[in-house]
């Protein structure tokens, strides 16, 4: 199993190309179910899970080509409609091929799916929208076992939905199968990510009728059949604030390039909290760090476009080294303080009380092995690696392989000291 080993104590400058959106990319490639005419993708990250999706897809009878960072997918030849749990145990993502499957197909048989270890993250909110729409749903040996057959033509019923939480997944996943649903279906207390927008980009270049994208009120016009279309992925967001958040604490100054700053807002007010320069033209974020100091940043996660929990590790690992005490207050995960207990093996101080961390900045923190318990707790790892004194073996890795292209290369070109060990 991979390692990762950190000397730290080096400033980093450069520029960073911020890779594709992982979060955006995976149902972007599960919509291909939708059609039997031919998608391309392109900007599409060279990940763990993009392979785990792809290889899903071609259980499915899906063809899928990927090269490098771009790829093509037709389902035209799709003859099995059941996703096991083999296949579906190491992501949850894996629940977006429900939607497509029932909605072109009229039946699926998907695995309940696995994934980080950071809390409950159940699907009856999809399972619930499903059946509103006239599915057939039955729970059996751990699968979702789902039918259209005594449906008109085989087809789901648009209808109001209301979401009882904010979901990307759930938001997803219906919004794919009201595409082909009979009539109009409305998703009230919908997600804005600006992932749940992309992938609406993408069905509506497919031939979908979408309104109300980036909204919490979607509505979805029935069409007959969707169509092949292109399509780029947008930037990873949280990959951007996670190298925001390097060259906070070790210094330095770096050019995220490929972003769109507008869909970065919370962060980077936290990050120009904390004392850094930030600057921000066109498709570009340029952060400058030129002191020692690190004030300490209040941080509450919560939905788009509040703070993401997907940076709130990765800001524990700045609070850590302020010159103060802050709190850091998880609303959206109740199991996402895993990293707490490796962190205060570098020297952290850290005191978790319910869904709040009390965290009090120490003057440097100290090599030592850890380990990573899901992926952005491995990018808070990383962070505290780059700034501690000494060596920093970061085991597990293989969850921060999952969402982070080639972070080890990345760093080593803005001139850190990484190395993965195999």
């Amino acid at each position: 199993m991979d390692k990762l080993k950190i000397i730290g104590g080096n400033k980093l400058y450069g520029d960073v190309a911020v890779s594709g959106a992982k979060n955006a990319a995976l149902p972007i490639l599960i919509a291909s179910i939708l059609t039997d005419e031919k998608l391309e993708i392109e900007n599409v990250p060279e990940l763990k899970d993009i392979l785990t999706t792809s290889v899903l897809l071609r259980h499915l009878g899906v063809d899928v080509r990927l090269y490098k960072n771009s790829c093509t997918l037709d389902a035209s030849q799709v003859a099995i409609t059941e996703a096991p749990y083999e296949l579906v145990k190491t992501m949850r993502a894996s629940i977006l091929v429900l939607g497509p499957l029932l909605a072109r197909f009229g039946k699926a048989v998907v695995s309940l799916p696995g994934g980080c270890s950071i809390g409950a993250r159940p699907v009856d909110l999809h399972i619930k929208a499903l059946e509103k729409m006239g599915a057939k749903i039955n729970i059996h040996n751990g699968y979702i076992e789902a039918s259209l057959k005594h449906l008109p033509n085989n087809k789901l019923q648009g209808c109001k939905i209301f979401m009882d939480q904010v979901s990307v997944t759930g938001t997803e996943n219906i919004m794919m199968a009201a595409t082909l649903a009979s009539g109009t279906t409305y998703i009230e207390n919908a997600a804005r990510e600006p992932e749940v927008e992309d992938l609406g980009k993408l069905l509506i270049s497919m031939g979908a009728s979408i309104k109300g994208l980036g909204t919490d009120l979607i509505q979805i016009d029935g069409v007959e059949k969707l169509f092949g279309a292109k399509h780029s992925v947008m930037f990873d967001r949280i990959e951007a604030g996670t190298y925001m958040a390097a060259v906070v604490v070790t210094g330095g100054e770096i050019t995220l390039k490929g972003v769109n700053p507008s869909q970065l807002e919370s962060v980077i007010e936290k990050i120009k909290d904390a004392g850094v320069d930030v600057s921000c033209k066109n498709n570009e974020i340029t952060i400058l760090k030129n002191n020692n100091k690190i004030n300490p940043v209040n941080i509450r996660t919560g939905v788009y476009p509040s703070f993401p929990t997907d940076m709130q590790a990765q800001f524990m690992a700045i609070n850590i080294l302020a010159q103060g005490s802050s709190e850091v207050t998880e609303t959206i995960f109740e199991n996402r303080f895993m990293h707490v207990q490796e962190l205060v093996r570098m020297g952290a101080s850290i005191d978790v009380k319910g869904n709040t961390a009390f965290v009090k900045g120490v003057n440097c923190l100290e090599g030592a092995s850890v380990m990573a318990t899901d992926l952005r707790a491995s990018a808070s790892l990383v962070i505290a690696g780059l700034a501690a004194k000494g060596e920093t073996i970061i085991e597990r890795i293989y969850h921060l392989d999952r969402g982070y292209e080639r972070i080890e290369e990345k760093l080593n070109a803005l001139g850190a000291k990484v190395e993965r060990i195999h």
